[in-house]
C-alpha cells in the first residue's frame, strides 16, 4: 500500500512523577528526588540520552517550583534574574562546551545555597570545568545513576512511549523490540517514533509484521 501524506503534530510525554518507570537502575535517583522537600543543597543525576533525567527533573521541577534551565544557555546575567530564593536545575552540564562563561554562573549557582539539581550523561567527578574551584564543586556532589538497562525497563519503557502516542500494542511487538533494538532509551524512543509514523502513513496497526518492516528497512 502506497504511504500517503500525514499530519504531523505536537506530541507530549507523560512527565508526571506517576508516569515515571521505576526500576533498580533508577532507584536511587527516585527515592532521593521523592524525598523533597527533606534535602537541600545540591545533587546531580546522571545517564545516557533517554534515561528519563528530564522526566525527573519535571516532576521534581513540579514539586518545588524549581526553574529549569539548559547549561549550554547559562551565563551570569541569567543567575542575576533567578529569585533569590528560587530552586534551580541545570541539564546537561557535560554536553555544554566548558567555558569561563558558563562555569562562572554554574559556580554563581552552588554559592546562592538554594536547592539545585544537576543533570549529565556521565558521573558529576567526570564533568569538564575550567574553573578549578567548580571541579571540587563537581567531584563533592552526590551523583545518583538513572539507568541500567534490563528487559524490564526496556519493555516498560517502550509500553510508555506507545501510551504517550495513544497506541496499544500487543505484548508481542514489545517482545520483538527488546530482542532486536540496540539496548538504549534512545534507540527505543526512536524506534516508536518511526513505527508510529509508519502506522499513520500507511493506516495500520502498529504489529509484529509493521516491526518486522521497519526492521528490514
Amino acid at each position: 500500500m502506497p504511504s500517503q501524506l500525514t499530519l504531523s503534530w505536537e506530541m507530549s510525554p507523560a512527565l508526571g512523577r506517576g508516569d515515571f518507570i521505576v526500576a533498580e537502575g533508577n532507584r536511587q535517583a527516585v527515592t532521593f528526588i521523592d524525598s523533597w522537600p527533606a534535602w537541600h543543597g545540591a545533587a546531580a543525576i546522571h545517564g545516557p540520552a533517554g534515561s528519563g533525567k528530564s522526566h525527573l527533573v519535571a516532576a521534581w521541577a513540579a514539586s518545588s517550583k524549581a526553574k529549569v534551565l539548559t547549561a549550554a544557555a547559562l551565563d551570569l546575567e541569567t543567575v542575576s534574574r533567578l529569585g533569590a530564593d528560587e530552586a534551580i536545575a541545570v541539564e546537561d552540564v557535560d554536553n555544554a562546551l566548558a567555558s569561563d562563561i558558563r562555569d562562572r554562573a554554574l559556580f554563581a549557582l552552588f554559592e546562592r545555597g538554594t536547592p539545585f539539581l544537576l543533570t549529565g550523561r556521565e558521573p558529576a567527578a567526570n564533568w569538564p570545568t575550567v574553573l578549578p574551584d567548580l571541579a571540587s564543586r563537581f567531584n563533592a556532589l552526590l551523583s545518583f545513576p538513572i539507568w541500567a538497562p534490563d528487559d524490564a525497563l526496556l519493555a516498560a519503557l517502550a509500553r510508555k512511549l506507545f501510551a504517550d502516542r495513544q497506541l496499544q500494542v500487543p505484548e508481542a511487538v514489545i517482545a520483538q523490540m527488546i530482542v532486536s533494538l540496540e539496548r538504549s532509551p534512545a534507540a527505543i524512543r526512536d524506534f516508536v517514533s518511526r513505527a508510529d509514523a509508519r502506522a499513520l502513513a500507511e493506516k495500520r496497526a502498529v504489529t509484529t509484521a509493521l516491526i518486522r518492516d521497519l526492521l528490514a528497512s
